[in-house]
């Protein structure tokens, strides 16, 4: 039910069911009263609260604006330096947002709390004076009202007349204070509805106007996550595609000999342990040496951490250089250590005593120094597949692979990615490759379906002696892909396939021309360039001395996938020779770039899969990530997040990264 109606004629009967009307106006103002004061009390909490929220965001932004992702390599690729850019949009993306909740903030004492609070000291403070003035007058007017009845009727009548002229006054202030009374409890009731109401409504509007601001970022934000997601899921790829061959090369590594040596800019690196002689004895100290034989030069780096070798934590050492002079196996029955051998250096009179990690490392130490031990060959680490060769019949079967290949088509989804099964595989390779079969042998389309062709056409050219852009080159073509201009890149990387052999430039024509009519249907079987150069890149290009750095392996995908794009213009121009192509730099000497590395000049899609594509790959055992991108659209409008531009080869104009919608598959 509602509150009762005051009449201000109800004033002048001053009844008790007028009074018992005017309680319940009071209980309800009193009642709004506390209310005010809660919600007061409770939106000053919501404005700490926001402060600290705003303050955590910060903190949070300024952490991301800090954080510098390094990758290896003095070169990335688009999609590392989008990843390593991400960090800094996050932070600029929080802090425009935290920017609307300031002024949320700053605006929600003058919006919502004094406003309340002045409604409440001011309207419903004055009803409050107005009762008391109210009781004041009630309490006098019946007090005086008892003593004039109480008057006898003997006393005079100028003196009654007297007495009723004052009760008349007095009469009159309280029906004066009763009507103001009744009037300020209805002007509150009245204003309550619009004056308490409106600066909610006014702070939910700011609170509506943070919301609506941090969805107009979203929408401008949103062709930038498309871009970030795309570049998120070809790095994914990437890693299950070189991941797949650093495993190789560290089971390769870990089956090797002990006296395998590893690449290095040195003869001979490794720990030693270098007899010192003390008045008491001599002790055994490990050291890190080195020797380079060309200069005969031999450096000792002691890896003990004494306090005098440390400066603010770190270990400051300085190693000790000598020119060698001779060596010579230490005699076992001269010492009781196991692996020892001597030298004489020029700096120092005596010899030196080392110690070596095992007779194999002393063979190889011994090897470098041209000490007075058998010369050991250095074993080769070689795949445990048996070798082919770049001849007759392996170009034979690339040839037979590709026709029956593409006389089946090439819309079928996942060409190339998805391998047969191994033991087909290798009855295939057996067959073609096996010491009586003739150079023009026939493959019977019938017996052999797609994955078991494609995954031998990999295993071919994985098990040449060499690989099709030769070690000679390698160096050379990563130099190629790690410039920023895409001209250049193409240009000189059409010069390097040039310089290949007769042989090695027409096995690569025939193959990346196949795989650039693979790509033409990658609406179909979605192997676009960049899947391609994924699969191909590791098995065209190995560098001769194996290390695990993957940013190589990255960048021959990047070669390959130029290659397959530019396909008519490498094969089917001759190099401009007469302009000369720049040297590339040998180390990062300043800043990390901000322009990215693309990975090809054409159209890049996304390397996503339908989950029914995302098998194990024989020939690398790795698997297809399932896709955890969402269908795209197209922006509307122009982003406050534009994507990075990038230059085609052919003409180098500017065009922006497209992003293609996502099959579900």
């Amino acid at each position: 039910m509602g509150l009762p109606t005051l009449e201000f004629s109800d004033s002048f009967l001053d009844s008790p069911e007028f009074r018992e009307r005017l309680q319940c106006h009071e209980i309800e103002l009193e009642r709004t009263n506390r209310f005010i004061k809660d919600l007061i009390k409770d939106g000053n909490m919501l404005v700490s609260a926001l402060k600290s929220l705003s303050v955590a965001v910060q903190r949070f932004s300024q952490s991301l604006q800090d954080f510098q992702f390094e990758c290896i390599g003095d070169a990335e690729t688009d999609d590392e330096i989008s990843i390593a850019q991400s960090l800094k949009e996050f932070s600029q993306l929080l802090s425009t947002v935290e920017e609307e909740r300031k002024r949320l903030i700053q605006n929600a004492d003058d919006v919502l709390i004094s406003p309340l609070e002045r409604f409440r000291k001011e309207q419903i403070g004055a009803v409050k004076e107005g009762k008391k003035q109210f009781d004041k007058e009630t309490e006098r007017y019946y007090s005086v009202l008892e003593k004039h009845l109480s008057l006898s009727s003997k006393k005079k009548d100028s003196h009654l007349q007297e007495c009723e002229l004052n009760i008349n006054k007095d009469r009159q202030i309280f029906y004066d204070a009763s009507l103001q009374y009744v009037f300020k409890i209805q002007e509150v009731q009245e204003r309550k509805k619009f004056e308490f109401v409106e600066p909610l409504l006014a702070f939910l509007q700011g609170l509506f106007t943070f919301y609506h601001e941090g969805y107009e970022l979203a929408r401008e934000f949103e062709p930038y996550k498309r871009q970030l997601q795309f570049n998120l899921q070809n790095a994914r790829n990437n890693f299950e595609s070189t991941r797949a061959e650093v495993e190789r090369l560290m089971k390769r590594i870990r089956s090797a000999e002990e006296d395998f040596k590893a690449p290095s800019s040195f003869t001979m690196e490794g720990y030693l342990y270098i007899q010192e002689k003390r008045p008491l004895g001599s002790v055994w100290t490990r050291y890190y040496c080195t020797y380079e034989k060309s200069s005969k030069m031999f450096t000792m780096s002691s890896t003990e951490s004494r306090a005098a070798n440390r400066q603010n934590g770190v270990v400051n050492v300085t190693p000790e250089m000598f020119r060698l002079r001779s060596c010579v196996r230490r005699k076992r029955d001269s010492i009781d250590k196991r692996f020892c051998f001597d030298i004489e250096v020029v700096e120092r009179h005596g010899v030196i005593t080392l110690q070596a990690l095992s007779e194999a490392n002393r063979r190889l130490w011994m090897e470098a120094m041209d000490g007075k031990e058998p010369i050991y060959t250095l074993p080769s680490l070689l795949s445990k597949k048996e070798e082919t060769f770049l001849n007759e019949a392996g170009l034979n079967f690339v040839k037979q692979c590709i026709k029956l290949i593409e006389t089946r088509g090439l819309t079928t989804p996942g060409l190339y990615r998805t391998g047969g099964v191994n033991s087909k595989v290798q009855r295939l390779m057996t067959t073609v490759f096996a010491s009586t079969a003739p150079a023009d042998l026939h493959l019977d389309a019938d017996a052999w379906d797609n994955k078991t062709i494609t995954s031998g056409l990999k295993d071919y050219f994985r098990c040449l002696a060499e690989p099709v852009l030769t070690y000679r080159l390698h160096k050379e073509f990563i130099k190629a892909a790690k410039y920023d201009d895409q001209k250049y890149r193409v240009r000189a990387i059409h010069a390097l396939v040039h310089k290949l052999p007769e042989r090695n430039r027409t096995l690569l024509d025939l193959l990346t021309s196949h795989l650039h009519k693979v790509s033409s249907h990658c609406s179909q079987n979605l192997m676009t360039v960049s899947n391609l150069g994924m699969i191909f890149g590791p098995t065209l290009m190995r560098s001769q001395e194996e290390t695990v750095a993957m940013m190589n392996i990255k960048f021959q995908n990047i070669v390959v996938e130029i290659i397959i794009e530019n396909h008519h213009k490498i094969f089917g121009e001759a190099p401009d020779l007469s302009l000369p192509l720049p040297q590339a730099p040998s180390s990062r000497s300043t800043p990390r770039r901000n322009k990215a590395i693309c990975l090809s000049s054409g159209k890049r899609r996304a390397r996503l899969y339908p989950p029914a594509l995302c098998l194990a790959d024989n020939d690398t055992g790795s698997l297809c990530p399932p896709t955890r991108l969402k269908r795209m659209v197209r922006p509307s409008s122009p982003p406050r997040h534009p994507l990075p531009p990038q230059s085609t080869a052919q003409t180098g104009t500017v065009r922006k990264t497209p992003v293609h919608p996502l099959t579900s598959g």
